[in-house]
């Protein structure tokens, strides 16, 4: 019996993680919306478990309005309160203004968050053949910091940008002999 090879980071023993890594991860996501509530999410991860915020994502989506920019732009000190005081989500208060504040920062990127962030894709990179040739940190991750910071978002430094580019397509850093690596190309 053959035996599935998945990136080592799925841990093999979570089935959300399971499915994230084989339906989604590295998988190219297009669209402001969707590229901010990535944006957004990876924002919320950092200094905790991914598998946390999997577990919360459907919370998240139904706390920030599906991750809906021009929604999540408009609102209000009240929205904050709500945020803070809903049990389902990570109740961070600088995670969440950063999220509205960088709602109305996609709203003045030009072309879009999507194109902007597309701009930094790595179709090229070298395929990793275990996770510790995975980089956490790469020059195209700074320079996409660089420029989403530029435009005012916040809780975007080279490593979370990283990971964003990781999940959404931007580069594909499955493993050379995971069984989705041939599956996450656009």
């Amino acid at each position: 019996m053959n035996e599935v090879i998945r990136c080592e980071w799925t841990g093999m023993s979570a089935p959300l993680y399971i499915a994230y890594h084989d339906d989604e991860w590295g998988r190219p996501v297009h669209g402001d919306d969707k590229v901010f509530e990535r944006v957004s999410l990876e924002a919320f991860q950092s200094g905790l478990s991914w598998l946390t915020i999997l577990r919360k994502r459907e919370n998240f989506r139904k706390a920030f309005d599906d991750f809906s920019i021009t929604k999540v732009a408009a609102y209000t000190e009240q929205d904050v309160d709500r945020l803070l005081s809903d049990q389902g989500i990570v109740r961070n208060r600088a995670k969440i203004e950063a999220t509205i504040a960088n709602a109305r920062a996609a709203l003045e990127v030009p072309g879009g968050l999507s194109e902007l962030v597309w701009r930094h894709a790595d179709p090229d990179s070298p395929v990793p053949k275990s996770m510790a040739d995975v980089p956490a940190i790469t020059p195209g991750s700074k320079a996409l910091a660089k420029e989403l910071k530029r435009y005012g978002f916040r809780f975007v430094g080279p490593t979370t940008a990283y990971a964003l580019m990781q999940a959404i397509g931007l580069v594909n850093d499955h493993i050379a002999d995971c069984v989705t690596r041939n599956l996450a190309v656009d």
